[in-house]
C-alpha cells in the first residue's frame, strides 16, 4: 500500500469491515484533480465525506511553509462528529491522489500492519526542509511523514490531532497492467499501493499515473474515459453554437501560410460565432493577411488584427489574444493556433469543445519523426523529457486522453479558465523559462490539467527551419523541408492513379501522358519565371550552356537561373522516375538532367520549334497553361508517328524517348502565352 511510519501500537484488535470506513478530503474547489480524485473513488465504491467545499482557501499554497492549516482544522471539526470507536478513517488529499485498488485491500493491508495509526512516509521532506531533524532515522523504508495521507481509528486521530502544535515514492513507481486492469507497483518494495499521493514536486507523476488509473485506460479496454461529461454540439441552431475566439500567432517566416487560412475558412463551425484575433510580426505577411481579410474578414463575427507596423512583442500579443476572450461576456473558448499548423481535420474544433475539458490540444505530428506538440515529461530542470508511453501515443498504440505537462502550438482553453485560474498578466514570464514553458508551468501550478488527444488525426507542424523569402512563391523550394505539405499543395490529385491504376495515356507510340502537377504548381511556376523576367533571346548563342551554343533555341529560363535545381532534381526522382520505370521496364534512372527549363510561346516572340531530337535519353515536357483558355494553337508533333497532341492538359507531362525515335516540333501558339517546362532527363 505505501511504506509507513509507525505512530501508534495496537493495544487492542478490532476486525473492520468497508462500511466501516470513511475517507475525508478537503478540497476548497472542483479542480481537475479533484474530479479525477472522485472518479477513481467512485471507481471502488469508496464512501468520501469532502470537507471545505466552497470555503475560501486561507491555508496556504502548498508550494511554502508553513501552509495547511485550514486542512487540520477542518479534520478536527469533522471527527469531532464521529463517535463509532470502531469508524477507521483515511484521510487523503484530493487533488494530487487516485486509488488504484478498492477499500477491502486497504482495510486488509491497514489492519496487517498491526497499529492504531499508519502515516504515509516519503524520501524527501516538502516543503520545509527545516523540520528535517526532528525526524527519526530509519532501518528501511521512508524517513519522512507525510500529511497527505494517514489511516486510523477516529478516536486515536482525535487524541493525536488534539497535540498538532506530508503514500509513494515516485522513482520506484510503474505501471503494471494484468487481466485488463492496470495498478501501480512500487518495485522498490515490490507492493501495489491502495492509493497514490503525488506530492509537491512529484505531481507530475502522478498525472503521468493518472492516465492509466483506475483502468482509464488499459490494452484490453484503451480508453475508458474519452466519451464522458461530453458537451454535444450536434443539432444545435448555429446561433446556439458557444463563441470561440481565435487565436493566430505569425511570429517568424513560415511556409504555407495562405494553405493555412485556406484550411481556417474549412473548419467545419459557424464563422458567426467565431472572432477572430490575428498577430502578425512578419512583414514578409502581410500580402497574405491582407488578402485573407479583403476577402473573409465580413464573414466573421469580428476580427482584431496586430500587424508588424505596431511592434507589440509576442507575449504581449499572447495576452491581448486571451484579454479579447475575457473581456467578451459572450466568449466561452479561445483556441490558439500558431500559423506553422497544418489543421487537415475540419472538425478540429467542434471535437475538442465536444470533449469538454478546461484545456485541451490535439496532437500535431512531423511526418516522420516522433516529434508532437506535446511532452510526456519533464527533466529535473524543467526541459524535455520522453516519458515511458511517449512513442506509443505518438504511434497510435496507445489512443485516448493524455494529462501531460507541455503542449504548444495549438490548444483550446475556456473562457472561465481564463478569468479565473489564469487571469494573471504574467502568464508566460520566467527568469529562467521560455515563454512557452513558463505558461505551461503556471497553468500546472494552477492545478489546471493540460489534455492531450490522439483519439483523432488532426493534422500536423511545420518545420520552418531553412525557409526563405527571397522568392515570389518561397512555397516552391519546401519539397525538402516539408515535402508532405509540398505534395498536397503542388502534386495532382490523380498522381497516385498513375502508379496505383496505371492512370495514364498514350496518345501516341511510346508517349506517356499523365497527370502530376496541380493548377496552383503551374500558376506558381509560371510566376516565378515571370517575377524573375530575365528570358533568353533565343538565339544559338547561349552561355547558359555547356560550349555555348544551343542547336534548337528556346525563349526560355533554366531552374538553375532561380536556385531551383535541387528542388527540381527532387522533383524528378520522386515523380517522374516511378512512372518511368513503369513504363519502360527494365530501365532504371537517377534522374539526372542536364537540362530543366521554362518555355514561353508567343505568336509575336517566338510562337513554335522546329523539327528536332532531344539531347536526352527522355524527356519530360509539363503544361503550365490551359490551351483555348491561355492560349489558342500549341501543342507537340512527333513526325515519325504523325503523331500530334493537340490539347495538352495544364499540369499533365508528356513523357517521350529523346535522341533516335520520337523526332518532333512544338506546333504554332496562334495567340496568346503558352508556357510549358522541360526536362532532359539521363540515367
Amino acid at each position: 500500500m505505501y511504506s509507513s511510519l509507525i505512530l501508534l501500537p495496537l493495544l487492542k484488535s478490532f476486525r473492520c469491515t468497508v462500511r466501516d470506513l470513511l475517507v475525508l478530503t478537503v478540497a476548497t474547489q472542483e479542480t481537475d484533480g479533484f474530479r479525477r480524485f472522485l472518479r477513481s473513488a467512485k471507481h471502488f465504491n469508496y464512501t468520501i465525506k469532502v470537507l471545505g467545499r466552497g470555503e475560501t482557501w486561507k491555508g496556504g499554497d502548498y508550494m511554502s511553509p508553513p501552509g495547511g492549516g485550514q486542512k487540520v482544522r477542518l479534520l478536527k471539526s469533522a471527527l469531532e462528529d464521529i463517535q463509532d470507536e470502531n469508524r477507521v478513517i483515511l484521510f487523503v488529499d484530493s487533488y494530487d491522489v487516485i486509488f488504484s485498488s478498492g477499500p477491502r485491500e486497504l482495510l486488509k493491508k491497514f489492519q496487517q500492519a498491526k497499529h492504531r495509526v499508519v502515516f504515509s512516509a516519503e524520501t524527501l521532506i516538502w516543503p520545509d526542509r527545516h523540520l528535517e531533524d526532528k525526524h527519526p532515522h530509519v532501518r528501511e523504508g521512508k524517513r519522512f511523514l507525510g500529511a497527505g495521507g494517514f489511516i486510523g481509528y477516529a478516536p486515536n486521530l482525535k487524541k493525536m490531532l488534539l497535540d498538532w502544535s506530508g503514500f509513494v515514492g515516485y522513482n520506484e513507481v510503474v505501471l503494471k497492467f494484468e487481466d485488463g486492469r492496470v495498478r501501480a507497483r512500487n518495485v522498490l518494495y515490490d507492493t501495489l499501493p491502495v492509493i497514490i499521493h503525488g506530492n509537491g514536486p512529484t505531481k507530475l507523476q502522478i498525472n503521468y499515473l493518472g492516465n492509466y488509473i483506475p483502468n482509464l485506460w488499459t490494452f484490453e479496454t484503451g480508453c475508458t474515459i474519452c466519451n464522458e461529461n461530453l458537451r454535444s454540439l450536434s443539432g444545435l441552431q448555429e446561433s446556439e453554437y458557444p463563441v470561440v475566439v481565435i487565436g493566430i500567432f505569425i511570429q517568424q517566416p513560415t511556409p504555407f501560410v495562405t494553405v493555412f487560412f485556406e484550411r481556417l475558412l474549412n473548419l467545419k463551425y459557424p464563422k458567426n460565432r467565431l472572432q477572430l484575433f490575428i498577430y502578425n510580426q512578419e512583414s514578409h505577411h502581410e500580402p497574405h493577411v491582407r488578402t485573407f481579410l479583403e476577402y473573409h474578414e465580413s464573414e466573421y463575427q469580428g476580427v482584431k488584427l496586430i500587424g508588424p507596423e505596431e511592434g507589440i512583442d509576442p507575449v504581449t500579443s499572447r495576452n491581448i489574444g486571451f484579454d479579447m476572450c475575457r473581456d467578451n461576456i459572450d466568449c466561452e473558448y479561445f483556441f490558439s493556433v500558431d500559423v506553422d499548423v497544418v489543421l487537415k481535420n475540419e472538425d478540429t474544433l467542434r471535437i475538442l469543445i465536444e470533449l469538454n475539458k478546461p484545456f485541451i490540444a490535439p496532437m500535431m505530428t512531423k511526418p516522420g519523426l516522433l516529434w508532437t506538440n506535446f511532452w510526456g515529461a519533464l527533466s529535473a530542470d524543467g526541459y524535455y523529457a520522453r516519458s515511458e508511453d511517449y512513442v506509443d501515443i505518438v504511434q497510435g498504440h496507445r489512443v485516448g486522453l493524455w494529462n501531460v505537462p507541455y503542449v504548444s502550438h495549438i490548444f483550446l482553453m475556456k473562457a472561465d479558465v481564463l478569468r479565473t485560474d489564469l487571469k494573471d498578466p504574467d502568464l508566460f514570464e520566467s527568469a529562467t523559462l521560455d515563454p512557452d514553458m513558463a505558461f505551461c508551468s503556471k497553468v500546472r501550478n494552477k492545478g489546471v490539467f493540460m489534455f492531450v488527444t490522439n483519439v483523432h488525426t488532426y493534422g500536423r507542424v511545420l518545420s520552418t527551419e531553412n525557409y526563405q523569402t527571397n522568392h515570389l512563391h518561397n512555397d516552391l523550394w519546401q519539397v525538402f523541408e516539408n515535402p508532405v505539405e509540398w505534395e498536397e499543395r503542388y502534386i495532382h490529385e490523380n498522381y497516385s492513379k498513375v502508379l496505383k491504376d496505371g492512370f495514364i495515356e498514350t496518345p501516341c507510340p511510346d508517349v506517356y501522358w499523365f497527370p502530376v502537377f496541380t493548377d496552383v504548381a503551374c500558376k506558381h511556376l509560371i510566376e516565378e519565371m515571370e517575377h524573375f523576367g530575365q528570358w533568353s533571346g533565343g538565339g544559338n548563342t547561349d552561355n547558359r550552356i555547356q560550349g555555348g551554343y544551343e542547336n534548337v533555341p528556346t525563349i526560355d529560363i533554366h531552374m538553375n537561373q532561380v536556385g531551383y535545381e535541387k528542388e527540381w532534381h527532387k522533383f524528378l526522382l520522386d515523380y517522374v522516375a516511378p512512372v518511368t520505370e513503369k513504363m519502360y521496364p527494365g530501365y532504371y534512372t537517377r534522374a539526372q538532367f542536364d537540362l530543366a527549363f521554362v518555355v514561353r510561346y508567343k505568336p509575336d516572340e517566338q510562337p513554335a520549334l522546329r523539327p528536332h531530337h532531344d539531347a536526352s535519353t527522355f524527356t519530360i515536357n509539363i503544361a503550365l497553361n490551359q490551351v483555348g483558355i491561355d492560349y489558342q494553337g500549341g501543342g507537340c508533333r512527333f513526325l515519325r508517328y504523325n503523331c500530334s497532341i493537340d490539347a495538352p492538359r495544364r499540369g499533365w507531362a508528356l513523357m517521350h524517348p529523346g535522341r533516335l525515335t520520337h523526332y518532333h516540333e512544338g506546333l504554332p501558339t496562334v495567340e496568346g502565352v503558352r508556357y510549358i517546362v522541360v526536362s532532359f532527363v539521363d540515367p
